[in-house]
C-alpha cells in the first residue's frame, strides 16, 4: 500500500498535483481542509468549531482531525493507498498519524514537500481567492498568518519524516508537470 504525505504551505500546489498522483496511483484523497470544509457546510458542531479557528487562521484540534482520518480510513480498507494533503501539521499529529496506521498494519511511504517562497504563495492565494470565493484566501493579513502558522509549527514535521529516511523536498515553482515527474520519480524511488 502506497500512503503519501504531500506537504507544503497553503498556495504550494498540493490540491493540483494531489488530481494528478490519484488519478496515476489510485490514491483515496485525504484533505483535512476539505473534510473541515464540508463539516463546516454541512453546519456540523465540528464544522461550526472549525470554522470559527479557520476564520482566525488557528490550526483545528489533533483529536478531531486524527477522529476525521480514522473515519476515512475504515470506510476504505481495500484502497490501494491514500494521499494526506495538509495533514500532519505538527510532529504531534505525525505521531498519532503513525499509530494510527500501525493500528491498520500501515506506515507512511514517503512525505513529499513542495517548496515554494512565501512572496509566490501570497501571489497564488490572492489569485485563487478571486476565483474560488474561498474568504481566508482574500485576506492579506490571514494568508501571512497562515504562511507564518505553516513555518513555526509545519516545518518540523519535514525533520520527523527526514529522520525516517520518508522526506523528499521537491521545487514547488515550475510547470505542472515538471513538479509532477519530480513527485512520482520519489514515489517510485521509495
Amino acid at each position: 500500500m502506497l500512503n503519501l504525505v504531500l506537504f507544503g504551505p497553503p498556495g504550494a500546489g498540493k490540491g493540483t498535483q494531489s488530481e494528478k498522483i490519484i488519478e496515476k496511483y489510485k490514491l483515496v484523497h485525504l484533505s483535512t481542509g476539505d473534510l473541515l470544509r464540508s463539516q463546516i457546510q454541512a453546519g456540523t458542531e465540528l464544522g461550526l468549531k472549525a470554522k470559527t479557528l479557520m476564520d482566525q487562521g488557528i490550526l483545528v484540534p489533533d483529536e478531531v482531525v486524527i477522529g476525521m482520518i480514522d473515519t476515512k480510513l475504515s470506510e476504505n480498507k481495500e484502497a490501494a493507498g491514500f494521499i494526506f494533503d495538509g495533514f500532519p501539521r505538527t510532529v504531534k499529529q505525525a505521531e498519532a498519524l503513525d499509530q494510527l496506521l500501525a493500528s491498520y498494519e500501515e506506515s507512511i511511504t514517503v512525505m513529499v514537500a513542495l517548496n515554494v517562497p512565501d512572496e509566490e504563495l501570497k501571489k497564488r492565494l490572492l489569485n485563487r481567492g478571486q476565483t474560488s470565493g474561498r474568504p481566508d484566501d482574500q485576506d492579506e493579513e490571514k494568508i501571512k498568518t497562515r504562511i507564518h502558522e505553516y513555518n513555526s509549527k509545519t516545518a518540523p514535521v519535514a525533520e520527523y519524516y527526514r529522520q525516517q529516511d520518508k522526506f523528499v523536498p521537491i521545487e514547488g515553482v515550475g510547470a505542472i508537470e515538471e513538479i509532477f515527474d519530480g513527485i512520482c520519480g520519489a514515489i517510485e524511488h521509495k
